[in-house]
């Protein structure tokens, strides 16, 4: 027996989750044909592309608005085409505002949907939860106490773990990290990640340079790794350290950074670590915009200051289109809002100074009490986190597909 998928992942990091997912639909059931729009992750697992996942991609509201024909195009042309020859089951990953569309029409005419990775509902915009309901036969969650949320709104939902804690070793390497990237042994290293988004550079790399520039008052050997996402980032960071330059900085890319993956069983499949990754494995603390590279850090153990600043602009459209001025929740960081606790600190908006900045980022680099209670919390939050994501969601995806649209 063999099944038709129909597939959209709309990120890098959603066509990495897809192409394992792919992988591990079709060991489990020889002949199914996924099709839908994805990258190149996909693509190599044998996926039919009908649009480049680069079609979705948008940063911010602005942006979206002037790629909404695009959008719309794309979105018209799948669910024809899908609602011309049903799939046995639809799996949207992530990309809420796209794909919850496309599940609900899909849905109505009688295909099972599944969506994976949920949107915070738990922080923003509550109510999309009738949505979702409406649109969605089977959530696949990434975190455990996401479960509860959707079982309490009867929503049937499945627990599959975070890809993310199966990539990166349990126990990080610092040494041979630092090794990989011509560190110094002895020294001690602070990472800065400003963020991957041109507007996160903008406003949160020169108070994270400024913050360094006091950091060297107090350890002129102190060694500071930035990692970049792409060339264009790095050419507006390195613009950002002409104008506040850091003695010993070093800016690392996907180009510059040396393979990963030192016969962890569980990292095999990640051959060429991020230069993030890298970055965070050779440091002893992390200054860190909030996003998904706060996960990171924690699955790495290292102690970090999380960090974010909104112009006036973003955080008015914010506001208007969620309705509320800010989380549901105390916490901003996902290791603080996994923990919930205030695990590490978080300094926002107008309390990202320099000076604020520093001294918490100071504390974190020399405080081994602090670094040592980090790390076993941290390491139980990564076992948690860690199952067969791949094989879960495979699973519940097959399951969908023999159970109707529910």
């Amino acid at each position: 027996m063999t099944s038709r998928i129909g597939l959209v992942a709309g990120e890098p990091s959603g066509d990495l989750l897809a192409a394992r997912i792919i992988q591990g639909l079709t060991q489990s059931r020889p002949g199914t044909h996924c099709e839908g729009i994805g990258g190149p992750a996909m693509r190599e697992q044998g996926f039919d592309m009908w649009h480049p996942m680069h079609a979705l991609t948008v940063f911010g509201y602005v942006d979206a608005f002037k790629r909404l024909p695009g959008l719309m195009s794309t979105y018209f042309d799948v669910k024809k085409r899908w609602l011309g020859t049903r799939p046995d089951v639809f799996v949207g990953i992530d990309a809420p505002d796209f794909n919850l569309r496309l599940e609900y029409a899909l849905r109505q005419a009688g295909v099972p949907t599944v969506h994976f990775v949920g949107p915070s509902i738990w922080a923003w915009r509550y109510e999309r939860i009738h949505k979702i309901r409406a649109s969605v036969s089977r959530m696949l969650v990434l975190f455990p106490f996401e479960e509860a949320i959707y079982q309490k709104e009867g929503v049937p939902v499945t627990y599959v773990g975070h890809p993310l804690a199966s990539a990166i070793p349990i126990e990080p390497d610092r040494e041979a990290a630092r090794r990989r990237l011509g560190l110094d042994p002895g020294a001690r290293v602070l990472a800065l990640l400003p963020g991957s988004r041109a507007s996160e550079i903008r406003l949160l790399a020169p108070r994270f340079l400024q913050a360094a520039q006091r950091l060297l008052k107090q350890d002129p050997a102190l060694q500071v790794i930035v990692p970049m996402v792409n060339a264009q980032r790095r050419r507006e960071f390195e613009a950002l350290l002409g104008r506040h330059p850091v003695k010993n900085c070093r800016i690392v890319d996907q180009a510059s950074t040396p393979a990963g993956g030192r016969g962890d069983p569980a990292a095999s499949n990640y051959h060429d670590w991020p230069a993030a990754w890298n970055a965070m494995e050779a440091a002893d603390a992390v200054l860190v915009a909030s996003g998904t590279a706060t996960l990171e850090a924690a699955l790495f153990k290292r102690p970090m200051v999380i960090s974010y600043v909104l112009s006036p602009t973003m955080r008015r459209l914010m506001a208007w289109k969620s309705g509320q001025q800010r989380p549901y929740v105390p916490w901003v960081g996902l290791p603080n809002v996994l923990l919930a606790d205030f695990a590490v600190p978080e300094l926002l908006q107008e309390e990202a100074t320099p000076e604020a900045l520093a001294q918490a980022s100071w504390t974190a680099l020399t405080d081994a009490d602090l670094a040592s209670r980090l790390r076993d919390r941290f390491t139980r939050l990564h076992r948690e986190l860690r199952r067969d994501t791949a094989g879960l969601a495979a699973q519940a995806i097959l399951q969908q597909a023999g159970h109707g649209a529910g």
